[in-house]
């Protein structure tokens, strides 16, 4: 496995709760889509923040057994890969910042993508790699 610094607007990754003090398991999920095209349909910042998207993303990516999400209090880090396996790492800096990083394997599959999505706490979280959290 390689790190790779997460960017969302080029990879548009996936989501696991985590942040400032985080009290319960982080939790999220991790699969492989089969039809590449709907790589499409992952968030541009990939971020997460409403219910209606998450639903639609689930829809979308055929996602068995997704994480619950308290929107009020928690959003979704999204992320992809063309390989295998995917595993996101975040850290709330000083200033509310919240660095998201991946971990991905260096394989390549042969149709679709891999994905991974975290599910993060809001508590302290002011942005995300330096960008504001997205309305909707």
């Amino acid at each position: 496995m390689f790190r790779t610094a997460f960017t969302f607007a080029a990879l548009a990754l996936f989501a696991v709760p985590t942040a400032a003090d985080d009290k319960k398991p982080a939790t999220g999920c991790t699969g492989i889509v089969e039809d590449a095209k709907l790589a499409e349909d992952a968030p541009v910042n990939g971020v997460i923040v409403s219910q209606k998207a998450w639903d639609k993303l689930i829809k979308s990516w055929d996602i068995k057994n997704p994480p619950k999400v308290d929107f009020d209090k928690e959003f979704l880090i999204v992320g992809k890969t063309i390989g295998s396996r995917l595993s996101i790492t975040t850290k709330l800096d000083e200033n509310g910042d919240l660095k998201v990083t991946a971990d991905a394997t260096t394989d390549r599959l042969e149709r679709g993508f891999g994905y991974a999505v975290k599910v993060v706490s809001k508590n302290g979280v002011k942005t995300v790699n330096g960008k504001e959290l997205p309305k909707e």
